[in-house]
């Protein structure tokens, strides 16, 4: 049976029928033979991060099919912040940040005009430049540079992270106001960090409209960088980590800060390779990467960004061809992990990204496979939606995938069974040995 899991993480691979497509997912239409032999070759199913028809983002659905439960999930600004090296205090509120274009209303409302604007590197430089340090009420705000455009903002003191974003994340809608969370009115400081925050971006407006930079951009006919926008306020919380709680060496392999920051929090290594312009040729480094590193891991997370950064372009077929580059990736090196007994190997994605409409991620649940000795085969040749869906996985959720994945490496814990004062998922725990004589008496 095997010793070792490698997930292979095809993110935002999940779609809507398209009518540009004859009504077909990308997947379906897309020419797979890899994915397709594997999915014979093992077991598949649906998978859900969380409930059926309840969009996910990528870092909590990561963080559900990791394993890790929701009360531990300390929000994504302070999962970006630790992938970037912010330094953040455990009272330290952080959420992500980004300059963007905005249209200044006679009422004095902003509205999103362009969420996503680009500048050259040095208009950049200026408009971090007019961003200078800023305290309010005993409350430090600083924005952190974390690539081009985006950012993370903390704020330090007697803060809270239980507001709302600013960011309606679709152009041509007014910006939010920040408010305290329902259940949290009430709290000085959450009222404080609303307050704080709302007069921070208010100044941010003010400077960035007045910088010199975007006269520049005016006399040439460019749209204005002129508003900071927030959203996914956080703070870091306590976190079993994964080797005390599923018994697994974890590494995850991936181009995104989030992903480092996520597995710095969970307690796992990180490897960073970058993107190119090949996604198959990526996932295969990362996958032969992964390979190398067997020795070492328990659990390897390997992760490609390329559907659903292609779905975001809302042209399907662009969608399929990234999927069709990564199958050939992964044809080129998978056959060292399907050549060794001691490895179980998991397909899957975190979530739907339709390719047509204005949702951002869907609902619907992700193509998933296992493959590997003892893995039962169910006679489905076909790795999409719609093929896997009568599979012998059936329909998984949450953290059934890390469990499965205990049950096929032979770690799973039978129901009932006490080795340690704290009871795990994995088995056998990491217990302290009898000994005849009392260790205080040696």
């Amino acid at each position: 049976m095997p010793k070792k899991c490698v997930l292979i993480l095809l993110d935002g691979l999940g779609d809507r029928a398209q009518a540009d497509l004859d009504h077909r997912t990308p997947l379906q239409a897309a020419d797979t033979p890899c994915l397709d032999k594997l999915a014979a070759m093992g077991s598949t199913g649906l998978y859900h991060a969380g409930k059926i028809g309840r969009p996910l983002p990528s870092e909590n659905a990561h963080f559900a099919l990791f394993g890790f439960p929701e009360n531990e999930f300390p929000g994504r600004g302070p999962l970006e912040g630790l992938g970037a090296d912010v330094p953040l205090g455990d009272n330290d509120v952080a959420m992500l940040a980004h300059f963007a274009s905005v249209l200044r209303t006679l009422d004095d409302e902003l509205i999103l005009r362009y969420d996503r604007v680009c500048g050259t590197p040095e208009e950049i430089d200026a408009l971090y430049a007019a961003m200078a340090g800023f305290e309010l009420d005993g409350v430090r705000v600083d924005l952190h540079r974390t690539g081009g455009m985006f950012s993370v903002l903390t704020l330090r003191g007697d803060v809270s992270p239980h507001i709302t974003d600013s960011n309606p994340m679709v152009d041509g809608r007014p910006l939010s106001a920040i408010e305290p969370m329902s259940g949290h009115v009430d709290d000085p400081a959450t009222v404080r960090t609303a307050r704080v925050l709302t007069e921070y971006l208010r100044q941010a407006h003010l400077r960035l409209a007045g910088a010199e930079v975007n006269g520049i951009r005016a006399r040439q006919k460019l749209p204005s960088i002129n508003g900071l926008v927030t959203q996914r306020a956080g703070r870091l919380c306590p976190c079993t980590p994964m080797a005390a709680r599923y018994g697994l060496r974890g590494l995850s392999v991936a181009s995104g800060v989030m992903y480092r920051g996520m597995a710095r929090f969970l307690g796992m290594d990180f490897h960073r390779m970058k993107d190119s312009s090949d996604p198959g040729r990526d996932l295969a480094r990362r996958i032969d990467f992964a390979s190398t590193a067997l020795d070492w891991y328990d659990f390897i997370h390997v992760h490609t960004k390329a559907p659903d950064q292609a779905a975001h372009t809302k042209r399907p077929g662009a969608k399929v061809k990234a999927i069709e580059s990564l199958d050939k990736g992964l044809a080129e090196a998978i056959d060292p992990l399907l050549r060794n007994d001691d490895v179980l190997v998991v397909v899957t994605a975190d979530h739907s990204t339709p390719s047509g409409g204005t949702l951002i991620h869907s609902g619907e649940p992700v193509p998933l496979l296992f493959n590997g000795p003892g893995v039962r085969r169910d006679g489905v040749d076909r790795f999409d939606e719609i093929g896997v869906a009568c599979g012998a996985l059936g329909s998984m959720r949450g953290d059934e995938l890390m469990h499965m994945i205990l049950n096929y490496t032979d770690r799973a814990r039978l129901g009932g069974i006490r080795d340690t004062p704290v009871t795990r998922a994995h088995w056998p725990g990491d217990y302290r040995p009898f000994t005849v004589t009392d260790r205080e008496e040696r």
